[in-house]
């Protein structure tokens, strides 16, 4: 059976949906929560066919904080180097752009929060995980660091009006800035305060989950199953 190794980062940053998907596509995962979980030592990924990192409120290289995130970084590393195919989310993604040598900063640029229209770059209608969406979807959106550069031999997949990196290729790792994993459900969840704060107003946010929540989960199960065909073929 197909596994997956699936990392946490934060407990307001669960899997969600993906845990659904996954098992639906008969697709085994270990779950390791940073902080609490041990994570595997890099040489531990021949066991796997793939990795999945998730979000959390911390910089990629935030080790004082989140000091597993060095153990994560060399995972990362280390499928890069074996090419076995990897998904980050958020920061997730972030870890990838910082491991290739991008540029992450944080609370830089607008804020972005809730459902988000994302446009797919003409890269993305040749991707084999990208292409699986349509050219202009809506994903929710939770962020306030951000990518803001990447290494040339880095691919944009897709943009934003008020984030240009929203996700991005280097050879078998994929990353978003958006979460695909998440729907309004995690909105209705958020503090409406610190919403504000942002400037951002919940009521509208749950408007608009509830307009544009039901396509938008389709495209998001149809872009992380191709992800997982991807894992799945990897040896064919």
């Amino acid at each position: 059976m197909t596994r997956v190794l699936v990392i946490v980062n934060d407990i307001e940053s669960q899997p969600g949906l993906l845990t659904q998907w996954m098992v639906s596509e008969n697709i085994e995962f270990d779950l390791r929560i940073g902080g609490v979980s041990r994570l595997p030592a890099p040489s531990a990924l021949s066991a796997y066919d793939g990795l999945i990192m998730l979000g959390g409120g911390y910089m990629p290289d935030e080790t004082d904080r989140a000091p597993w995130l060095e153990s994560e970084a060399q995972l990362s590393r280390h499928a890069l180097e074996t090419d076995l195919p990897q998904f980050g989310i958020c920061l997730g993604g972030q870890l990838i752009a910082h491991v290739i040598g991008g540029d992450v900063r944080a609370r830089t640029g607008a804020p972005e929060k809730g459902y988000t229209w994302i446009d797919m770059t003409e890269e993305a209608t040749q991707d084999p995980v990208f292409s699986a969406v349509g050219t202009r979807a809506a994903f929710v959106e939770s962020h306030v660091d951000r990518i803001v550069d990447l290494p040339p031999e880095a691919t944009l997949l897709a943009t934003s009006a008020a984030c240009r990196f929203q996700a991005f290729r280097l050879g078998n790792a994929w990353g978003t800035q958006f979460h695909p994993e998440s729907s309004g459900r995690n909105i209705r969840n958020w503090d409406a305060k610190k919403l504000q704060e942002l400037g951002f107003d919940k009521d509208t946010l749950l408007k608009e989950a509830e307009e544009w929540g039901e396509d938008s989960q389709r495209e998001a199960k149809a872009l992380l199953t191709a992800f997982l065909d991807v894992v799945r073929n990897r040896h064919e």
